[in-house]
């Protein structure tokens, strides 16, 4: 079964009003490859703004949601909030968040089931720090922090899997294909052992780290890689070259 492509744009904390009117005209106007799925994730304060000027076909995701339903949690965005106004993704357990506001595996599940369970899909990220590559943990890494979504979630069909290595994010390191590649079949394998074959078969594993338009087709043709999920590159104009990275 071929699943579908997958290109996501974390925008981070970046832009103005201006910024993102001007990004999502550029998308709105682009010829993007039909086939692609593609999801942009502004900062929390832009998330109405893009979607009320997002052309249909391109859905915006948020970049952290709680795991609450609401109360007295200073700061946070619940589910149901996102859903309300149009929001249907959320970008979850990325690096930034785990190591700078050191959020846990257990957290970040407890978040992916809320998501789900109200309805919004998940981009989840896993990756490892150059020196865990080096100590050759890279799979015990990702797959520990894929384990404790999957003793909370048994449905993956909302799951959309970002494999980005810690040291190739805003570094312009890249990890071969071979070695993106390797990690994306050794995720692909253990959701198969662990979760179950339908999963393994339909789950998106997406590649993030300093993808650009330069790397973006050769990574594209790995048979384990299904997409992106880009950072600095999503605020430029080359964001359309890798949305379309995959077409013949």
């Amino acid at each position: 079964m071929a699943r579908q492509f997958f290109v996501g744009g974390n925008y981070k904390m970046n832009g103005d009003i201006q910024t993102i009117k001007s990004l999502v005209e550029n998308l709105n106007k682009a010829q993007l490859d039909q086939n692609t799925e593609v999801v942009i994730a502004p900062s929390a304060l832009y998330l109405l703004l893009a979607r009320e000027h997002l052309r249909k076909g391109i859905e915006v995701a948020a970049q952290n949601v709680f795991d609450k339903p609401n109360g007295a949690f200073t700061g946070e965005i619940s589910a149901q909030q996102l859903k309300d106004s149009g929001i249907t993704w959320a970008i979850l357990g990325h690096s930034e968040r785990r190591q700078i506001l050191q959020e846990n595996d257990d957290f970040v599940a407890s978040k992916t089931k809320t998501a789900i369970d109200n309805g919004l899909s998940v981009i989840l990220c896993c990756g490892e720090s150059l020196e865990q590559r080096e100590a050759g943990e890279t799979v015990n890494v990702v797959t520990k922090q894929l384990k404790a979504v999957a003793d909370k979630v048994k449905d993956w069909s909302k799951i959309v899997v970002a494999y980005e290595p810690i040291w190739a994010i805003g570094t312009g390191k890249v990890a071969t294909t071979e070695q993106a590649q390797e990690v994306h079949a050794a995720l692909r394998e253990w959701l198969k052992k662990e979760v179950s074959a339908e999963a393994a078969e339909k789950t998106r594993i997406l590649y993030g780290g300093s993808v650009s338009e330069k790397n973006c087709k050769e990574l594209a043709k790995q048979a384990d890689i299904d997409g992106f999920l880009v950072g600095g590159a999503s605020l430029k104009p080359a964001f359309v070259d890798i949305i379309n990275a995959n077409q013949a």
